[in-house]
């Protein structure tokens, strides 16, 4: 009786915890794995040659793996066009990181180490630009580059003397700047929140031990920011690298076009949507090598700071 009695309590638990758990499951289920299932069954699928439409193919028996090796022609293959894309995807998303970076961490840390009393206003400064959607701030650079824009006016004033810069001309840093402007709110918000959290009396200790403020922060600040100033990087890489939006506002020039371009081009031609379907698996594929090394980058710093 008394065993009895006390699984009864561990059953109405576990089931509290699966009830808790169902609406959150029920979601992924709907708004994730159906859909990716229904966008690896039109790359695996068919293609109408009547109607040039994709016939996706849902039982995995069927499928054919010709948009696949279409895919790999055009990444490798001698008439290869997509892989000189790709090779400009990481280089744009790689300058972008690190200007980035470059810029958010000293903001982050002035404002985690500086503010003060101020703190709060400053952070209120940096979720301002969530409040404006990224289309919309975007529609502003745009309006702040183009040929009779406020940039172009102020450089052609007489004081100045430079005459006027096409800027949304197909320029590659135009399109690597726009990238820092769109994700950099979400770095320098990841690097406050850790950079806050140091113990500054592990800081106070390395004063005290005689060391300057360069090789503190060299020695200290540093490496306890390294976590995550991973993670700030995964945050805002992960968006960079299949954004189209920014290049076709900033450039909409194929000569800096990127994944993401390329994606949404081959879903909006008649025939093409199995490639742009297989390109799209194939960089979530690539994105998950990332997630993984930060997944065990973070489990390893757990188990060395316990």
């Amino acid at each position: 009786m008394a065993s009895r009695a006390e699984t009864t309590p561990a059953r109405h638990g576990k089931g509290f915890w699966i009830a808790l758990a169902a609406p959150g499951i029920i979601w992924l289920i709907l708004l994730f794995i159906v859909p990716f299932y229904a966008v690896l069954a039109i790359a695996m699928g068919q293609l109408n040659r009547l109607f040039e439409s994709p016939i996706p193919v849902w039982n995995p028996l069927h499928w054919s793996s010709s948009n696949v090796i279409n895919v790999w022609h055009d990444l490798f293959g001698s008439t290869s066009f997509a892989g000189p894309i790709v090779i400009r995807t990481i280089l744009y998303v790689a300058a972008a990181s690190l200007l980035s970076l470059v810029i958010a961490y000293p903001a982050a840390y002035f404002v985690a180490r500086f503010a003060g009393r101020r703190k709060g206003l400053f952070l209120i400064l940096l979720i301002a630009p969530f409040w404006i959607s990224y289309m919309m701030r975007m529609l502003a650079w745009v309006d702040l580059l183009q040929t009779n824009g406020y940039l172009n006016k102020t450089l052609s004033l007489s004081w100045v003397g430079i005459s006027p810069v096409n800027w949304l001309g197909g320029h590659p840093y135009t399109v690597i700047l726009g990238l820092v402007y769109g994700y950099i709110p979400y770095l320098i918000l990841v690097l406050y929140a850790g950079l806050d959290r140091i113990d500054l009396s592990l800081i106070e200790a390395g004063r005290d031990l005689g060391l300057n403020r360069a090789r503190t922060f060299a020695h200290i600040t540093l490496p306890l920011s390294r976590q995550v100033i991973l993670t700030g990087l995964l945050i805002t890489v992960l968006p960079m690298i299949g954004d189209y939006y920014t290049n076709q506002l900033m450039s909409g020039a194929a000569k800096t076009s990127m994944v993401g371009n390329l994606i949404e081009g081959q879903l909006g031609t008649p025939g093409l949507e199995g490639q742009g379907a297989v390109l799209s698996l194939l960089l979530l594929l690539v994105l998950l090598i990332p997630l993984i090394y930060y997944v065990v980058a973070t489990n390893r710093s757990s188990r060395e700071a316990m």
